[in-house]
């Protein structure tokens, strides 16, 4: 890997109640902001059921060291999933899996966020087909891992 491509793949330890490990892959080269990728994985890992509901998240300070960054990037993505309502913060457990369940926010999240990205997707010639194709196989995808 090159320096142009470094990238941080992390296993985040201990999140599962049965001790199994998540990867957390963050770009440090990327236009997208560190804490987004972070907040973006965790989601990817709570819709893959590698994190579960009540599962704690490392501590803010054990994330921060483990993946190299500043606490305070760590604070902002934990703070990001609990704002979305992904995780619930308790001062003595810390950062908690506690998926809102407030089916219609998700909805009008879901549309403001397909919208641009469809947008994007027909400005490149992306058919219909196409998009409802890679939308199936995503879901899907998400589906299995959370059916598990």
């Amino acid at each position: 890997m090159t320096d142009l491509q470094y990238c941080y793949m992390m296993c985040i330890t201990d999140i599962t109640k049965d001790g199994e490990c998540m990867f957390v892959q963050i770009d440090f080269n990327s236009d997208e902001a560190i804490y987004l990728q972070l907040r973006n994985q965790i989601i990817i890992g709570i819709a893959m059921d590698a994190i579960k509901e009540g599962d704690p998240l490392p501590s803010v300070r054990q994330m921060a060291d483990n993946i190299g960054i500043n606490m305070h990037t760590v604070n902002k993505a934990y703070s990001v999933l609990k704002q979305e309502g992904f995780v619930k913060l308790d001062r003595r457990k810390g950062a908690v899996v506690a998926v809102d369940v407030d089916k219609m926010r998700v909805l009008d999240e879901m549309r403001r966020d397909l919208s641009v990205v469809l947008a994007r997707g027909i400005c490149k010639n992306v058919t219909c087909e196409e998009a409802h194709q890679l939308v199936d196989e995503i879901f899907q995808a998400f589906s299995r891992g959370h059916s598990k």
